[in-house]
């Protein structure tokens, strides 16, 4: 964890993930800040173990690997303070319980990711904490939502699986008047494409496992906190006994690097393949913030920088076992949880069985895709040839 400093001034996004974090004369010359593993770190003398007068004191806390990672994601969100945690669950789970306490209540968007609702129905409502799920369009009347008892409004945007655009800059507005924290899960854009802390928004939350590491081999997550909510956010992470692994934390670094890079052809691919999936016979409708006419573009095209390559599509009523034929001799889209890889994923989901502020339905099947870094032709060929196997089921 590391706090602001002056060591890279103001810089383009390309630059800053490149650069960001890097002290390579602190490492004896190296490009690539080293591993470092370990618990126990030696004092020098008594004073200094009595006072804790040194930068690194355990393990635990902070070493050098994790200071560089800290600091290259607090500069390219532009935030005060960056904590890491295991994973993007840890890092949700971590940022809401900085502001809470028995008898509190929370704001929850619908539309969340359903780890973060399983942690709120299951673990904060037995510390008695409320969570309260509310419409993820609902704008500025998110204040109408709020009462004395509300310490923070939770956004995702867009939408995990459905893909819904929140007002960010209005929920964000309503909530400062009454005094609320604002809580944003920024993984689908990272902060590349969207600025968190421009929008009025205090935490701005990253599963690095998705785009920052970027190759689906590791498990990683970042909380970033402008100056108010920092005090809150670093004594709860201390508490919390936060910390990422040694080689999980140098994948973070390794990913960041090529971040700008993979995410400008992740959009491309994505925006070309959701264009063309919007003209096959088999979908009724596809949910990609940045494809014109799709629910939500104009929230994107106002508040965005960019857009990713995950997005759903809805296809026209099939029976299962059609279904079953398009996606299970699929060759280049896997079949499995996460996204934000190089590699293409296809995964169906159905998220009316837990809206409780709101209401899923869909015509038929729904589908969530992650287009990675493979040929479009190849990937438009592969969705093309499933489509075949479904018609002739």
């Amino acid at each position: 964890m590391t706090d602001k400093n002056d060591q890279i001034p103001p810089q383009g996004s390309a630059s800053l993930v490149t650069h960001g974090g890097r002290d390579p004369f602190a490492a004896h010359g190296f490009v690539n800040t080293p591993v470092y593993r370990g618990s126990t770190v030696l004092f020098p003398s008594l004073e200094k173990l009595l006072t804790y007068d040194q930068r690194y004191t355990y393990g635990r806390n902070t070493t050098p690997t994790t200071d560089a990672l800290c600091e290259a994601i607090r500069l390219l969100e532009g935030g005060e303070y960056t904590v890491l945690a295991t994973s993007g669950l840890h890092a949700v789970t971590t940022a809401i319980m900085s502001f809470v306490e028995a008898g509190d209540e929370i704001l929850m968007t619908d539309s969340v990711y359903f780890p973060t609702r399983r942690f709120c129905d299951q673990v904060l409502s037995r510390i008695g904490v409320k969570t309260v799920y509310y419409d993820p369009l609902v704008g500025n009347r998110i204040g109408e939502l709020i009462n004395n008892k509300t310490r923070l409004v939770f956004t995702e945007c867009p939408g995990s699986q459905s893909f819904e655009m929140q007002d960010i800059p209005a929920i964000a507005a309503a909530a400062r008047r009454r005094g609320v924290w604002v809580l944003l899960d920024n993984t689908w854009a990272t902060p590349l494409y969207f600025r968190a802390f421009e929008h009025g928004v205090d935490v701005s939350i990253q599963s690095a496992t998705k785009y920052i590491v970027g190759h689906a081999d590791a498990l990683l997550g970042s909380v970033t906190c402008n100056a108010r909510a920092t005090p809150q956010v670093k004594r709860t992470s201390i508490a919390l006994g936060n910390a990422t692994g040694s080689e999980e934390t140098f994948l973070g670094l390794r990913g960041l690097r090529t971040l700008e890079v993979r995410l400008q052809r992740h959009q491309q691919s994505g925006l070309e393949i959701a264009c063309w999936l919007a003209q096959r016979p088999e979908v009724a409708e596809v949910l990609h913030p940045a494809l014109p006419g799709a629910p939500g573009y104009e929230i994107w095209r106002r508040d965005f920088l960019g857009a990713t390559g995950l997005f759903s599509i809805i296809l026209k009523p099939v029976s299962n076992e059609a279904l079953a034929a398009m996606l299970d001799h699929l060759k280049y889209f896997g079949m499995g949880y996460s996204w934000g890889g190089y590699e293409s994923l296809i995964v169906p989901f159905d998220c009316s069985s837990y809206r409780t502020a709101t209401t899923w339905s869909s015509a038929g099947p729904a589908l969530r895709l992650h287009i990675g870094l493979e040929d479009v032709a190849d990937l438009k060929a592969d969705l093309a040839a499933g489509f075949e196997r479904m018609r002739a089921s």
